[in-house]
């Protein structure tokens, strides 16, 4: 066998699963490795490779500039055709289907991906892969070139141990059929975390997708270990857990979105009409005044759930930024009774987007003093790290869990009263109230004891997470153990 020349840098092929979620994360987590000197690949299709791109650009120019100490390893992406399974020409990313058919015909897709994935590992012989926790083929792919293979779900601590609880013991399976209000305990998590059984997955409802979770838990075990986009500092009892009691390798390298040392360069390079306006329109609003409202790329809302939505903000008196997707009517079946008069080109208290904002860049800005959300958790730890307090609407995966953890754990936000788990392509959901929105948002932004100190923990986390990707700070360190560990496995291969 050939030895690896020790003096070549470390090279780490990333595999995103196909949504924007996960996509975003692991380029940005590729571009942190990068700018550590570790040659980084991120294997994708066409479609797919355009939302990457702006982070490997950045990267890449962070490098040219020296921001990243002075070492020029530039990041790339290796572009494989999307396979034919029959899905229209240029949807091959989860945010475009509209079917269970499509869902179907996805993941036959991300199947079939594993030969040009072969292909590569035969040709580059990379050090290592993170993988997506979805391409549960890419354990025994792996292996089979002799790759050790690091899993990303994409999630929090906290949220992969809730699921591997789920998994293992199934506590959902022991309530009635017939009572959506019954309280699911999970056993064995280092925290008490208790949902309504409305607000979890039903193994007996999906037994497809509760099969393949089985599969890649399983698939988890033949893994090297695991990579998260967190801290230590954000869930210090479930690292522990998760390394102690489950006996599993793990690397926290997060907050991801910080790989950037630019917070302004996230933005597009050219941005919307409503998103350049909705900028402006920030810089003119006083410090902590503006609600930013925003559920991600994939969950949808009813009309009636839109128009309530849109009661809370007018109810709330503050001023707000809305990021509205979803709606699946035309604007006047949800808009409530003097809605217009608070927008342009009548009103001045807020701003709406269509389609995508630059939401690091307006959590950042000083003006936003809460964010209201579906708890994914990109956009929870992108509020961690702006110290930006929470309004948790979950919807669907890991958004219950996550709700838990930011507002039972961690003291940083305040739910609506969400019951009902659905699924992305789903919009029927128990319509809440706008009294109630309006409600939530001012316990986080009121001057009493509650507020206070939901807004004073949200700026100690925030200080935290910004520590910890710098020089000395735990994610620094744990991209640094993990670099080392492969390095030493550079013997003869």
């Amino acid at each position: 066998m050939a030895t690896i020349d020790e003096q070549q840098p470390l090279h780490i092929l990333f595999l995103p699963f196909l949504v924007p979620g996960h996509l975003i994360p692991i380029a940005d987590m590729a571009a942190l490795f990068a700018a550590r000197g570790v040659r980084c690949t991120i294997l994708t299709t066409p479609v797919n490779a355009a939302v990457v791109r702006p982070a490997v650009e950045r990267a890449n120019e962070d490098a040219l500039r020296g921001d990243a100490g002075g070492i020029l390893v530039p990041m790339d992406i290796a572009v494989v055709p999307f396979p034919d399974v029959g899905l229209p020409p240029g949807v091959e990313n989860g945010a475009a289907l509209t079917s269970e058919d499509d869902v179907r015909r996805f993941f036959h897709a991300i199947r079939r991906l594993r030969e040009p994935f072969d292909r590569f590992m035969a040709e580059h012989r990379p050090d290592a892969v993170v993988s997506d926790g979805f391409f549960t083929w890419s354990a025994d792919a792996a292996a089979a070139h002799g790759v050790p293979r690091l899993v990303f779900l994409g999630t929090s601590v906290f949220a992969r141990l809730c699921n591997e609880i789920m998994v293992r013991h199934n506590p959902v399976g022991a309530c009635p059929d017939d009572d959506p209000d019954a309280v699911v305990s999970l056993p064995g998590h280092p925290h008490r975390v208790e949902l309504r059984r409305s607000q979890m997955a039903d193994p007996k409802k999906l037994p497809i997708h509760w099969a393949f979770f089985q599969t890649m838990s399983a698939a988890y075990e033949r893994s090297y270990g695991e990579v998260f986009n967190s801290f230590h500092e954000l869930e210090p009892e479930c690292v522990e857990h998760h390394r102690a009691a489950l006996g599993r390798r793990a690397w926290l390298v997060g907050p991801v979105a910080l790989a950037s040392k630019d917070v302004a360069a996230r933005g597009a390079a050219e941005l919307s009409p409503d998103v350049d306006g909705c900028l402006r329109w920030l810089d003119t609003k006083p410090d902590g005044s503006v609600v930013y409202v925003s559920f991600g790329t994939m969950s949808s809302f009813s009309p009636a759930e839109t128009r309530e939505l849109a009661r809370g903000l007018d109810l709330s008196g503050m001023n707000f930024a809305w990021v509205i997707s979803g709606a699946d009517e035309p604007e006047p079946e949800w808009t409530p009774e003097g809605f217009a008069e608070l927008i342009p080109p009548r009103g001045d208290r807020g701003r709406t987007i269509r389609g995508w904002a630059p939401q690091v860049l307006v959590l950042n800005h000083p003006a936003v003093g809460v964010f209201v959300t579906h708890c994914g958790w990109n956009s929870t730890l992108e509020a961690v790290s702006a110290g930006v307090p929470m309004v948790t609407w979950p919807r669907y995966s890991d958004q219950f869990y996550n709700e838990r953890h930011v507002v039972e754990v961690l003291g940083v936000g305040v739910g609506v009263g969400a019951r009902d788990f659905g699924s992305n392509l789903e919009s029927h959901h128990r319509v809440i109230g706008g009294e109630v929105i309006a409600g939530a948002i001012r316990r986080v932004t009121g001057d009493g004891e509650e507020g206070e100190a939901i807004r004073r923990k949200a700026a100690e986390l925030a200080a935290k997470a910004r520590a910890a990707p710098e020089k000395g700070g735990s994610s620094y360190d744990d991209v640094g153990r993990l670099m080392d560990e492969l390095m030493a496995r550079r013997t003869f291969r």
